[in-house]
């Protein structure tokens, strides 16, 4: 499967302004949840272009698989590869038996909406506010365009670089907890 998304970082006033521009046009919210991520290095993993990512959110837990393609548009375009695991803890055990190390945690607590043919999520790490549409690009530039914020800046990092950039080492794991 091909992701394509655009991120952009938020100030809170710009935060507030999009939730309210959701609820103008008709956006539908999906809810909030708190999520744990953890990222896997070593091997090949050792790539910015390549995340290995254990998520628990709520009382579910996601394996995924992701590859940025190359470019230099603030809309990013990559493989993901994702499935439920039952046993989030066996497989944190596994991915360290096939030589896999812990390297990031980093929490977010998101929003999710729908809009159009877009989803829209708002997500607040211990480092900052950030939004990221995700859908064909016409469509991200098509619900910019409807909720106004053509300006907003385009943050190009990923999650695991942010963490990377402005998480506390713990050891030889860095960590963006609340």
């Amino acid at each position: 499967m091909i992701e394509i998304e655009k991120k952009y970082r938020l100030t809170a006033a710009q935060r507030d302004e999009v939730v309210r521009r959701l609820r103008d046009v008709g956006a539908e919210f999906r809810g909030e949840e708190f999520e744990e991520n953890t990222i896997y290095g070593g091997g090949v993993l050792n790539s910015p272009d390549l995340v290995l990512r254990l998520r628990r959110v709520g009382g579910k837990a996601l394996l995924t698989y992701k590859e940025r393609f190359p470019g230099t548009s603030a809309i990013r375009h990559q493989r993901e590869e994702e499935t439920e695991i039952a046993d989030p803890e066996a497989m944190d055990a596994i991915i360290g038996l096939l030589g896999f190390t812990r390297t990031l945690v980093y929490e977010k607590t998101r929003q999710t909406w729908v809009c159009g043919q877009t989803e829209v999520v708002i997500d607040e790490l211990s480092f900052g506010l950030f939004m990221e549409i995700e859908g064909e690009e016409d469509a991200i530039n098509a619900v910019e365009r409807q909720l106004g914020i053509e300006g907003f800046t385009a943050e190009h990092l990923s999650y695991p670089e942010l963490t990377a950039k402005n998480g506390k080492r713990n050891g030889e794991l860095i960590e963006a907890r609340f």
